[in-house]
């Protein structure tokens, strides 16, 4: 059911009242704080990547301690990265989202299913006892 003209401008005043009046609390709402949280953290765990493999390839002819130093720069920012990313693309609570694959059974490929059926005629043949 579509709004009226007169509800839509009161619904705009409503919204533009309360965001002048909490700009925090109508942010919280909106739900846009935690998905810029979350690129923020995103984008600075891909700059500890790339710095952990500028450390690791510099400590290499320095000393392996550097470089195990730099690997384990890049996993934590990876682990930090892979993460906020997911929920950058979820839902507006902050979970991540299901992919297209999740909750439905997957159906088999074609290659697979004559896979299948040649197995199963084969064993119906091994219970007759025709092989």
């Amino acid at each position: 059911m579509a709004l009226s003209e007169q509800e839509r401008k009161l619904l705009e005043q409503l919204e533009a009242s309360l965001t002048a009046e909490d700009p925090k609390f109508a942010d919280t709402l909106s739900g846009s704080s935690s998905i810029r949280v979350h690129r923020r953290r995103a984008a600075a765990a891909g700059l500890a990547f790339i710095a952990g493999v500028v450390v690791l390839v510099i400590g290499i002819p320095v000393h392996p301690v550097v470089s195990v130093v730099g690997f384990l720069l890049m996993l934590g920012g990876a682990l930090v990265g892979i993460n906020s990313w997911r929920r950058v693309g979820g839902d507006e609570d902050g979970q991540p989202s299901q992919g297209p694959q999740q909750g439905k059974p997957r159906q088999p490929s074609a290659s697979s299913q004559d896979f299948m059926d040649k197995l199963e005629e084969r064993w119906r043949r091994r219970q007759q006892g025709d092989l």
